[in-house]
């Protein structure tokens, strides 16, 4: 019996459509494993700038090569091998080891996407919001304030990839350079060309400003509720991470793989109401992490109005964490591998 109810859940599973909304790596990711899996998957993917520059951790490219079989994935772009730091008032510059690679949004998608195959659906029987607009009834709650400028520079005498970050008297730098002497700057808290003639680590590096990337959020935000009858959503459309602790990417991809597994699961049997409630915790606990990393680095970096202000934001941020996750059960299910199991 438990044999049949197993084979008619496969064969429910792939008989439904499952409608992802998104064309970043959440959306890639997701619909991948649901297509690995056997399950129809409609991709509805949404115009919109794609973001010039990224990078990845070794540790990222290493998550995305295992989800998307690509195990030769970037392997022979150049790796940025150190970091240089000025974090605080009456901080010196540090110089760190670092491993990772510096690729744009355009680039890494086009790596991905040509692996998945996708069918049309109109009557799907899950939506995955990967990506705006967001499903109604949902609410973004918002901690701060900071906008995020990019800007395309020329990086002086580049001996090869590198990266340095500085915090400034309202906010921060972040510059990542290519080996032919070209990088991107990330400005937070001001605009870049007052910013820069107070900054002291990274206005050294940069031989001239070469035109405006647009500008962006940059304050961590969360949806809620994060799922309900028949959608979820993952990605920015559920989480929107402060970019200084960096990894956005890897966050991306371990909520896809969550939400695939739910949704995998439910199809499967499971009880609807206590995945999804498992599913609402588990982005939840980890916001409350990203909340508690920014907090140590804006303590760290400046004692001045703006840096209160957005430590303060980010309190108020772990406060309805903490009230949220009072609200879930205890973790009934984990992760085995991309499946969802309930815990013994």
């Amino acid at each position: 019996m438990k044999k049949q109810r197993k084979q008619e859940s496969q064969r429910y599973a792939e008989c439904m459509t499952i409608l992802v909304r998104g064309d970043g790596i959440a959306a890639y990711c997701c619909a991948h494993l649901l297509a690995q899996a056997g399950v129809r998957v409609a991709l509805d993917r949404p115009s919109r700038p794609r973001v010039p520059a990224i990078m990845l951790s070794e540790a990222a490219v290493s998550l995305l090569a295992d989800v998307f079989g690509h195990k030769d994935l970037f392997r022979d772009l150049p790796r940025v091998r150190s970091r240089s730091v000025l974090w605080g008032e009456q901080a010196a510059p540090v110089k760190l080891p670092h491993s990772a690679v510096v690729v744009s949004e355009q680039m890494l998608l086009a790596s991905l996407r040509p692996q998945i195959s996708f069918e049309e659906s109109l009557e799907p029987a899950w939506t995955v919001y990967a990506s705006r607009p967001l499903p109604a009834g949902a609410v973004e709650h918002k901690f701060g304030s900071r906008v995020a400028r990019a800007s395309q520079v020329d990086v002086r005498n580049s001996e090869g990839p590198g990266c340095w970050t500085e915090s400034t008297e309202n906010g921060w730098l972040f510059l990542i350079g290519d080996q032919d002497g070209k990088g991107w700057l990330l400005t937070v808290g001001g605009e870049t060309s007052a910013v820069l003639v107070r900054s002291r680590l990274i206005a050294a590096h940069i031989e001239r400003l070469r035109g405006s990337g647009g500008e962006f959020p940059s304050y961590p935000r969360i949806l809620a509720p994060l799922s309900a009858d028949q959608w979820l959503a993952c990605g920015t459309a559920a989480i929107g991470f402060d970019p200084i602790c960096g990894d956005g990417t890897a966050h991306a991809v371990r909520e896809a793989i969550l939400a695939a597994a739910a949704i995998r699961a439910i199809s499967s049997g499971a009880n609807a109401a206590a995945v999804l409630a498992h599913y609402e915790s588990r982005l939840t606990a980890g916001f409350q992490r990203h909340l508690e990393s920014c907090g140590g680095f804006y303590r760290a970096g400046g004692s001045g109005p703006w840096w209160q202000s957005e430590l303060e934001a980010a309190e108020q941020g772990l406060a309805w964490c903490a009230q949220r996750m009072a609200s879930f059960p205890a973790f009934r299910f984990r992760l085995n591998g991309y499946d969802l199991e309930v815990v013994a």
